[in-house]
């Protein structure tokens, strides 16, 4: 998965799944509260591969994890391709009317535009991005 896609939420809080998303996210996918103060969406072979590593985790170590599972919810697209991003999820990433949804391998993120436009433009220096690569070894 890969690229961003600029949508608006509906007057009733739902966005349209990105065509170019549609086939890589499936039927049904997950959103999760993301620590960037954004929303990951997990296509449903990713999100098995978060529960499987949660339950390879001792017991000791899952209750920290509790309130992130708490706030996931899983969604299936209506036929129009248009899901609803409850408010309390809207609050969370600060979404108002604009999104972009932007590919992040086998994952993807929805992010209120007027947060991602900022970030977006800071690390795309190509001093930042120069950084970025070299620190992440490519």
């Amino acid at each position: 998965m890969n690229g961003q896609f600029h949508h608006a939420l509906d007057p009733k809080g739902r966005l349209f799944v990105p065509s170019k998303l549609k086939e890589e996210l499936g039927a049904s996918f997950y959103i999760a509260k993301a620590p960037d103060a954004c929303l990951a969406i997990y296509p449903e072979a990713a999100w098995q591969k978060v529960l499987d590593r949660f339950n390879e985790l001792p017991s000791s170590k899952t209750r920290a994890m509790r309130f992130f599972f708490a706030n996931v919810i899983k969604c299936e697209p209506d036929k129009q391709g248009r899901f609803l991003l409850p408010e309390s999820y809207r609050d969370y990433a600060g979404i108002k009317q604009n999104v972009v949804f932007i590919g992040l391998a086998g994952r993807a993120e929805i992010w209120a535009a007027e947060r991602y436009l900022p970030e977006e433009e800071e690390y795309l220096k190509p001093e930042t991005l120069a950084s970025t690569m070299e620190e992440l070894g490519f």
